[in-house]
């Protein structure tokens, strides 16, 4: 008896390989529908775990972080992020990746191929995914939400990455100094401090910096923008941090507490220079007269009497 039936001819086999087997399968054809969404599938066990997306079934658990996932081939994948194995290699620019769809959808970037365009502003990606994320800019439309702060993401990786703040969950660990993080892109940063690589690099002076963000502050010093203006006295500043600190000077906010008498100070620097009066230590020297100082300020004033 033939028990196994193709959906499309009707033609019946001995054994559920040989209907696999079948042209009706490999001509594309999807005869296994979805009840819920009618999706279909070139065989049964590709359409049971499908099923399990519209239930709360997740039957295999990643033993590293104990996330589950409805189907085998998806907690392979995640594996990968656990062990840092990308297999599918770019040979073009050698970049690697942890799926075959992510390598297939890269390589259009080195044919020029950008099929899917955007009609409000014409800017064409390589893959429907990112035409469909680039249109989120226009409708400002964010999907996924976090269930525990109800912030929103235009991405689901973004989500994702998110929910790491809640569980506590760090996957990425620098292999030099065990300090884990959350995100793969913050653990190669990182992995800076224990190396001499600084990527970034000033056309102007050759200085060089660990991230992006710290060449672009540095190029203000160069054309002499200042972006950063306080409110309150209209002095501006090439650095965000530096106009926070000005704020504080207007405000009663001193968020720097010295331990010792409870002072509290509105820039840590002013802490920093504190702290001696307690210690009894004086690492301001006099260098004619020898005379220590806990302070550079009073330092300065004694110089000045000094010279007259």
């Amino acid at each position: 008896m033939r028990r196994y039936v193709c959906n499309v001819c009707k033609m019946a086999f001995n054994r559920q390989t040989h209907l696999k087997r079948h042209k009706c399968v490999q001509n594309g054809e999807r005869p296994f529908v979805c009840d819920v969404c009618n999706n279909g599938f070139s065989n049964k066990s590709n359409l049971m775990n499908h099923i399990r997306i519209h239930s709360s079934e997740r039957p295999y658990v990643c033993e590293e972080c104990n996330k589950p996932f409805s189907d085998k081939r998806s907690l392979v994948t995640h594996k990968r992020i656990h062990s840092d194995e990308r297999p599918y290699t770019c040979e073009v620019c050698s970049k690697t990746f942890l799926q075959m769809t992510s390598l297939k959808r890269h390589q259009r970037i080195h044919g020029g191929e950008c099929p899917y365009v955007c009609e409000v502003c014409n800017k064409a990606f390589s893959d429907k995914s990112g035409l469909v994320t680039h249109k989120r800019i226009h409708s400002s439309e964010r999907p996924y939400t976090c269930e525990v702060c109800n912030t929103a993401f235009r991405l689901k990786s973004h989500l994702v990455t998110h929910q790491r703040i809640h569980i506590g969950e760090r996957p990425y660990t620098c292999e030099v100094c065990n300090k884990a993080f959350s995100q793969k892109n913050t653990l190669k940063t990182h992995k800076r401090i224990h190396s001499s690589d600084r990527p970034y690099t000033c056309a102007v002076c050759n200085k060089a910096f660990r991230l992006k963000s710290h060449l672009v502050t540095h190029l203000l010093i160069h054309s002499g923008e200042r972006p950063y203006t306080c409110e309150v006295c209209n002095k501006a500043f090439s650095r965000k941090n530096t106009l926070i600190r000005q704020k504080r000077i207007h405000s009663s906010d001193r968020p720097y507490t010295c331990a010792v008498c409870n002072k509290a100070f509105c820039l840590k620097s002013h802490l920093v220079t504190h702290l001696p009066i307690h210690s009894g230590e004086r690492p301001y020297k006099c260098e004619v007269c020898n005379k220590a100082f806990s302070q550079q300020t009073i330092l300065i004033k004694h110089k000045h009497i000094r010279n007259g």
